[in-house]
């Protein structure tokens, strides 16, 4: 590293904002002029460039960050057909227990110090999907696209290996063997969970799943029909509610079953939404959580413990699936040649 340099990467960042003047809007030469490296040394730094040592990588990125530097997207587009952009579409729900906060902070920290960006797009699920997909691609506006909530014939996967553009996706679909994933057992979770329920004596049990249409649904389903056959456990699903129905309607949904079906000793739920619906329909019935009846709750976040002591959960590690899908995306970017990227998070049984 040459001596400016060497000097420059002992300042902090407010150190570093101060060499700017606040009217400026950061350029590749103002990185340039503050750390003492050729223009050109800058923008190979900035793109990764082999022949760039890991120190001014680091410098560089550092720079850059302190500065407020913002890549021309445009012109970048116009000289390497690259936006350098990662577009990671999140549905736009109500519910902050869900997955996509913690997905989206790990997918950005992965891509942090590289010379890609994340851009959050959120949808809605009862709009058509294919609209955010189609914009992507019709408008370049980035380099590959990260979704979740697939279906197994899921349209967006058809039409992305079709336009054979970059992409993928937290879950599995038909075509997995096609496409990289990262995707979470929910047959085998389900199993555990019966397991685990069966030790405690449980033999009738109450099963609030996603949406049907939903991939990960079916095989949670799946596994229900696996375990019971296996086990003897009966058990039941609504047909009209779903974990990603609002509280209120999955409490009130709780409170009729247990009224109808009072040998009904536990509550599977695969959201921590849903655990907590259940667990307040059960303790306003009366009935003693641990003791009388069972709560098996799945969450992403780990709060089910500090609300009840005595619930049953399963961790999804959603941060081990956000730094993969971003090492994914950035794979088939960089190295498309390489075999897709894909994994399946099993849960064990212990």
């Amino acid at each position: 590293m040459k001596p400016v340099a060497a000097e420059v990467a002992k300042l902090n960042a407010d150190e570093l904002r101060s060499l700017v003047n606040p009217d400026e809007r950061p350029t590749l030469k103002t990185i340039s002029r503050i750390s003492g490296l050729a223009v050109t040394t800058v923008s190979r730094a900035m793109r990764n460039g082999a022949d760039i040592g890991a120190d001014t990588k680091e410098l560089v990125a550092r720079i850059a960050n302190a500065i407020g530097y913002v890549p021309n997207r445009a012109g970048l587009r116009l000289r390497t057909g690259r936006t350098n952009v990662i577009t990671l579409l999140v549905p736009a729900e109500g519910d902050v227990l869900n997955n996509a906060s913690k997905l989206t902070s790990t997918i950005a920290k992965e891509l942090r110090g590289t010379q890609f960006h994340l851009n959050v797009m959120p949808w809605f699920p009862d709009e058509d999907s294919m609209r955010p997909i189609k914009y992507i691609v019709e408008t370049h506006s980035a380099d590959a696209v990260i979704f979740n909530m697939t279906e197994p014939a899921d349209e967006r996967v058809a039409y992305l290996l079709e336009k054979q553009f970059p992409f993928v996706t937290h879950g599995r679909t038909q075509w997995a063997e096609q496409h990289a994933y990262y995707d979470y057992d929910n047959t085998a979770f389900i199993q555990v969970a019966l397991t685990k329920l069966g030790r405690r004596g449980r033999k009738n049990i109450l099963a609030i799943l996603p949406p049907r249409n939903q991939n990960y649904s079916q095989d949670m389903v799946r596994g229900l029909r696996q375990e019971s056959a296996q086990s003897g456990i009966k058990y039941r699903i609504s047909q009209n509610v779903d974990s990603d129905r609002p509280s209120d309607d999955i409490q009130h949904w709780v409170t009729r079953r247990l009224d109808q079906s009072p040998e009904i000793d536990a509550v599977l739920c695969t959201s921590s939404k849903a655990a907590i619906a259940a667990i307040v329909a059960i303790e306003k019935h009366g009935l003693k959580l641990g003791e009388d009846i069972d709560v098996y709750g799945k969450e992403v976040i780990p709060i089910l413990k500090m609300f009840r002591e005595n619930i049953l959960v399963e961790m999804e590690d959603v941060g081990l699936a956000g730094r993969f899908l971003a090492k994914a995306a950035i794979q088939q970017l960089q190295d498309p040649d390489l075999p897709l990227m894909q994994h399946l998070e099993i849960p064990t049984n212990n």
